[in-house]
C-alpha cells in the first residue's frame, strides 16, 4: 500500500486502495449469504467485485486474510453506528442509575436494526457461517465485559446469569431474524417496540428488570 500522505490526508492512491478493498468485502459477504467459504473462489470473489486476480493477490495472500479484514471492518462499521464509545460506556456501568442500564430502548435498538436492515447482506452471512464469522465469540466478549456487570448491578445470582444470557439474546435474535426472513419491510420503529414489549418486564416492586 502507498503509505505517502500529503497534507490533506489520505491519498489517492490510499483511497482507490481502500475502495478495492471494500468492494471485496462485500464480494465475500454476498457470497458467505449463498455458501460455505471453502466452496468460495478466489475468481467468484474477484468477479464479484469486479477485480481481476493481480489485484486480489496485491491486497491478501489468501481468502482468510480477506476474511479477517472483513470482520473487522463490519465490526468498526457497527460500533459507529451507535454513536458511542465501547470503552467509554463499559467504564461507567458500575456508576450509571439502573435505569440507563436497561439496554432494550431506543437509544440502542434503533441504531441496532437500522445497521441490520442496512447491512441485510452481513447477517444473512453471519447465519449461514456463525463459526468463521465469531459469533460466540464475540457473545462471550459481550457477557464478559457488559452484561455480566449489568446483572451483577441488578444482583442477579450468578447461578442465574446463563439463562438471563440465553433468554435476551436469543429472544432479540428470533424477532430479527424473522424481520430479515420478510426483507425488514416492516419500519424498525415497529420492530423495535415488538421487542420492547417482547423483552421488557415489570416486577413487582414496579422496577423493570435488566434487558439488554
Amino acid at each position: 500500500m502507498n503509505n505517502e500522505r500529503g497534507q490533506r490526508g489520505v491519498t489517492k492512491s490510499e483511497s482507490k486502495y481502500f475502495n478495492t478493498a471494500r468492494m471485496m468485502d462485500e464480494a465475500l459477504l454476498e457470497l458467505l449469504c449463498k455458501k460455505d467459504i471453502q466452496y468460495i473462489s478466489v475468481k467468484e470473489i474477484c468477479a464479484k467485485a469486479g477485480v481481476n486476480r493481480s489485484t486480489f493477490y496485491l491486497h491478501y495472500e489468501t481468502i482468510s486474510d480477506l476474511l479477517e479484514e472483513t470482520i473487522e471492518h463490519i465490526q468498526a462499521e457497527f460500533q459507529k453506528s451507535f454513536h458511542i464509545e465501547a470503552g467509554d460506556f463499559i467504564e461507567e456501568i458500575d456508576k450509571m442509575p439502573l435505569n440507563e442500564l436497561i439496554l432494550i430502548n431506543d437509544k440502542f435498538l434503533h441504531p441496532y436494526l437500522n445497521f441490520v436492515k442496512e447491512h441485510k447482506h452481513i447477517y444473512r452471512a453471519t447465519i449461514n457461517n456463525p463459526g468463521i464469522m465469531r459469533s460466540e465469540a464475540k457473545l462471550a466478549a459481550l457477557y464478559e465485559h457488559v452484561l455480566e456487570p449489568i446483572f451483577n448491578r441488578f444482583k442477579i445470582p450468578e447461578e442465574e446469569h446463563k439463562y438471563w444470557l440465553v433468554y435476551h439474546i436469543n429472544g432479540v435474535n428470533a424477532i430479527v431474524l424473522e424481520w430479515l426472513k420478510w426483507d425488514c419491510k416492516e419500519p424498525v420503529e415497529d420492530v423495535a417496540e415488538i421487542i420492547e414489549k417482547c423483552v421488557r418486564t415489570q416486577n413487582a416492586a414496579g422496577i423493570e428488570e435488566p434487558s439488554i
